[in-house]
């Protein structure tokens, strides 16, 4: 792997954790607003690096050399799906959204559980941001060793 395939892999997870933050810190701003349903952001990986991809890839590859074939990895972000618990019903029979009984839905948030995930988002994002860091001064050292 290259010094840039490093730095491409390590770009594309801080997009993916920094738009994982964002869907949080969405969900944290709206833990009090009736009917909002929680979004829960969704992650892939850009390659089968399971043990069953990498045997598959193995074996396109009868007469190799017998190691391990050269996976690119990274993360790729695909969107948010909604979380399928309700919200608690609550009487308010003022209230603009309020059914035909006087009830609305509370939103589904839990501020704690979006706050863990907000957490490891965040430090999945610092780690990415350190990748990218070491990559470059390992290139500005290469370039530095061919002077």
């Amino acid at each position: 792997m290259s010094i840039m395939e490093s730095i491409n892999i390590g770009a594309h997870a801080l997009k993916a954790h920094g738009l994982r933050l964002d869907i949080h810190a969405k969900n944290i701003a709206n833990v009090d607003t009736p009917n909002y349903v929680r979004k829960i952001p969704v992650l892939n990986a850009t390659e089968d690096i399971s043990f069953h991809g990498v045997m598959n890839a193995m074996k396109e590859d009868v007469f190799g050399t017998g190691t391990l074939p050269y996976l690119q990895g990274g993360v790729t972000f695909n969107g948010c799906v909604e979380d399928p618990t309700v919200g608690e019903r609550i009487y308010a029979p003022g209230h603009p959204d309020a059914d035909a009984n006087g009830y609305i839905r509370s939103s589904n948030v839990n501020a704690m559980v979006d706050m863990a995930d907000a957490i490891m988002a965040q430090r999945a994002y610092e780690a990415n941001l350190a990748l990218v860091n070491i990559s470059r001064s390992m290139a500005a050292k290469a370039v530095e060793i061919g002077r």
